[in-house]
């Protein structure tokens, strides 16, 4: 009887799991298995967390930009901005490349920077807040109120002046630096305020990039442009017939940003399109996946049906599957995101934040412009076309978010940094330009200021928040 049983149950294990069975054992599964842990964890696993927290970017930016501001008005001020002209470049028979630091750092390492920032817009726009016109109407109505009314009250004190040109300075959102400053407030930020000023923000990258396009663009050469939209259109072929190797994708970039370079439209614009050109789709279906997944773990149950090359063939088959169940879009944000937050923002900070401060900086017409057009144009604008698009009946306020509240996110969103240093420098050369980073940096710090002050007045305290949330 016992020899009976014992036969009955292991006809029970090989038997195949019924549908709840296979539950049951992937749910177990889960919550039993993981990766065998080494002592490097100890020191790796904390540098992971870091890398994940979203507002550790924007204190790596800052630390960045404090450390340009004192070297700049140091003894070694000379040297140290000096070293962002230092040529860089190479050499190829009769053709040559050199370029100063800055400008391989501004050309090319931001290039990176706006391809992920286009990947952001494109899931936003596919997947996320952007994809429905009635839940993406306020936040694309306060972007454009937080453009124009900047760039407007800009040109009221600039108009026919030498500067004139930088009109667009005002009008960009530093999201690293916003979502910083939401997280020192911790829960008592509602999750709709988040969203709205996420969304904003990156509906104000699309209008930044769109300016940088149109607005700063130098003379045209049709023929760098010609070969930069072959090079689009062969990505494209090449995606259309199936070919998933990313270093060929890597250099026809690469050949996509020089044709831009040598076109005269900014290079950084290369970056926004390949980003748009990334797929969303992953290449291996879920339901694929789990037939991989199944067969596997006949294998590793020993069915003797599988020999060692069968076993291999497989092993490398799910592994492959697994990496292409992610779609390349966010395959690709979630490697650079980490790099762009933690190296090449804040080098871009380092290498263009370093103004010498002169005694008289911070009443210079065009200082004073931008720190108007940040401070006041922002919320403003931002208050304005969203009272519009409510009272129009194209949207609606979000849970949790009254007028006071949505007035200080757009002071909040008055901080421009890094799109609005990136814009001056295609727009004002010097002395100009010293001007417009000291009303850059002003207007930015009073924004941060001034919205975080507003909101820890307006928004309820936790007590009161968490028992509104229950």
């Amino acid at each position: 009887s016992r020899e009976r049983t014992r036969v009955t149950d292991m006809s029970e294990q090989k038997r195949p799991l019924s549908r709840k069975g296979e539950v049951n054992a992937h749910s177990a599964l889960t919550q039993e298995a993981s990766l065998p842990a080494e002592p490097i964890d100890r020191v790796v696993n904390p540098i992971a967390r870091f890398l994940h927290v979203e507002s550790a970017g924007g204190v790596v930016l800052l630390l960045a930009t404090a450390a340009a501001l004192l070297l700049a008005n140091s003894p070694v001020s000379e040297d140290f901005l000096s070293l962002w002209k230092t040529p860089v470049g190479f050499s190829v028979g009769a053709f040559e490349m050199r370029h100063s630091l800055k400008h391989w750092i501004n050309d090319g390492l931001m290039v990176i920077f706006f391809f992920v920032v286009s990947l952001e817009v494109k899931r936003e726009l596919i997947l996320g807040e952007l994809r429905e016109l009635r839940v993406a109407a306020l936040p694309i109505a306060a972007a454009l109120g937080g453009m124009v009314a900047p760039a407007a009250l800009y040109l009221a004190f600039q108009w026919g002046e030498a500067a004139q040109h930088g009109w667009g300075i005002p009008m960009a959102t530093d999201i690293a630096f916003v979502v910083g400053c939401m997280a020192l407030l911790g829960p008592r930020v509602p999750g709709s305020l988040r969203v709205l000023l996420l969304s904003l923000a990156i509906a104000d990258d699309v209008g930044a990039i769109l300016v940088i396009a149109i607005g700063y663009t130098a003379e045209l050469s049709v023929t760098a442009l010609a070969w930069t939209v072959l090079g689009i259109g062969l990505m494209m072929f090449l995606q259309r017939i199936g070919v998933r190797n990313l270093g060929i994708y890597v250099l026809l970039g690469v050949g996509i940003w020089f044709g831009f370079h040598e076109s005269g439209v900014h290079a950084t614009i290369a970056g926004v399109v390949l980003g748009l050109l990334t797929g969303v789709k992953p290449w291996v279906s879920q339901s694929l996946l789990i037939q991989f997944v199944q067969q596997l773990g006949g294998v590793l149950q020993g069915d003797s049906r599988h020999d060692t090359h069968q076993r291999q063939a497989l092993l490398q088959s799910v592994e492959t599957a697994v990496r292409k169940s992610i779609s390349p879009m966010e395959r690709l944000e979630a490697a650079l995101h980490p790099w762009v937050s933690f190296v090449i923002m804040p080098l871009f900070a380092f290498a263009n934040a370093g103004v010498p401060i002169a005694a008289g900086a911070f009443t210079d017409s065009v200082a004073m412009a931008i720190v108007v057009g940040l401070c006041v144009g922002k919320p403003v604008g931002i208050v304005l076309f969203s009272w519009f698009a409510v009272r129009t009946g194209l949207a609606k306020l979000p849970e949790g978010v009254s007028w006071g509240i949505l007035a200080a996110g757009g002071v909040l969103a008055g901080i421009g940094f890094t799109m609005s240093l990136f814009i001056a420098g295609l727009a004002l050369s010097e002395p100009l330009l010293l001007a417009a980073k000291i009303g850059i940096l002003t207007g930015s710090v009073l924004s941060a200021v001034l919205g975080l002050a507003l909101l820890l007045w307006l928004l309820p305290k936790p007590a009161q928040a968490g028992s509104a949330a229950a």
